[in-house]
C-alpha cells in the first residue's frame, strides 16, 4: 500500500536518529539535505525540515511533489502537557495551537486554514490508520513557539484537549490534507513544557530522538505492502 515513505524531522539529531549509517544516496533539493534509505522492501526518504509549521509544511510538499511519498511521517521530540503516562506517542489527532483570532477576552481557537470568523471550533486533522505500534494514542498541539511556561502549557491542554506539543507535525497534517496525502506521527517527550524546558529538551534530545526512531522503524516494519 505505501511505497514511499517521507518521513519529516525538525532538527538533525531527530534526522540522524533514524536508520543511522545508512543511506542509498544523499541529495540537497530546495534548501533541504534529503537521505534515501531502502527498509522493508520500500524506500524511506528522510528530511530535516528545520523548526516551525512553514518549514514542515514546504518539506512536506517537497516529498510528496519529487520523492513520490505515498505516506508522510513525522518523527521526532516534543513536550508533554498534562500528566499522560509514558515518554513515546503515537499521533493520531493533530491541531494548531496558534492558529484563530485574538480577541479582547482572549485568544479563540480555529481549526487551521479555516475561517476564524464566527463561533469557534477546533477539528482535529486526523493521522491515518497504522500498525499497532503498543503506544499510547495522543492528540498533539502545534505552534511556532516553544512551550517554556507551565502556564501557557496547560491553557493549550485545556483549550484543545492535547496531550503534547511540538512545532511540525499539524502543519504537515494540514499540508497532506490538502495533498490527499495519508500522514502519521511518532513523538518522544524531550520536557515537561515548563519553565525547565530549554535545558531538558537539550538534555534529552539524542535519547527521545532514537526513542522514537525506533518505534518509527517498528512501525513502517508492519506497514502493509504495495
Amino acid at each position: 500500500m505505501f511505497n514511499t515513505v517521507g518521513i519529516i524531522t525538525g532538527v538533525d539529531a531527530e534526522a540522524a536518529a533514524l536508520f543511522p549509517g545508512q543511506s542509498a544516496n544523499s541529495e540537497a533539493l530546495h534548501g533541504f539535505m534529503v537521505r534515501q534509505v531502502p527498509f522493508a522492501d520500500r524506500n524511506i526518504v528522510i528530511t530535516c525540515s528545520g523548526i516551525g509549521k512553514v518549514n514542515a509544511a514546504m518539506a512536506a510538499m517537497m516529498l510528496v511533489e519529487h520523492y513520490h511519498a505515498d505516506l508522510l511521517l513525522v518523527v521526532g521530540t516534543a513536550g508533554k502537557l498534562g500528566g499522560r503516562d509514558g515518554n513515546c506517542f503515537e499521533i493520531v489527532e493533530a491541531v494548531q495551537g496558534d492558529y484563530g483570532a485574538s480577541r479582547a477576552d482572549g485568544f479563540v481557537h480555529y481549526r487551521a486554514g479555516s475561517w476564524p470568523i464566527g463561533e469557534a471550533h477546533t477539528e482535529p486533522f486526523h493521522a491515518a490508520p497504522m500498525p499497532d505500534t503498543g503506544l499510547p494514542k495522543v492528540r498533539i498541539i502545534t505552534s511556532d513557539c516553544f512551550v517554556e511556561s507551565a502556564d501557557h502549557g496547560q491553557r493549550l491542554h485545556q483549550a484543545l484537549s492535547g496531550d503534547i506539543v511540538d512545532m511540525e507535525t499539524a502543519a504537515v497534517a494540514q499540508a497532506a490534507a490538502r495533498m490527499d496525502v495519508p500522514w502519521a506521527a511518532i513523538k518522544a517527550t524531550s520536557d515537561d513544557a515548563n519553565g525547565d524546558s530549554a535545558g531538558d529538551f537539550q538534555a534529552n534530545l539524542k535519547r527521545a530522538a532514537r526513542l522514537a526512531a525506533e518505534a518509527a522503524e517498528r512501525m513502517i516494519s508492519e506497514l502493509p505492502r504495495g
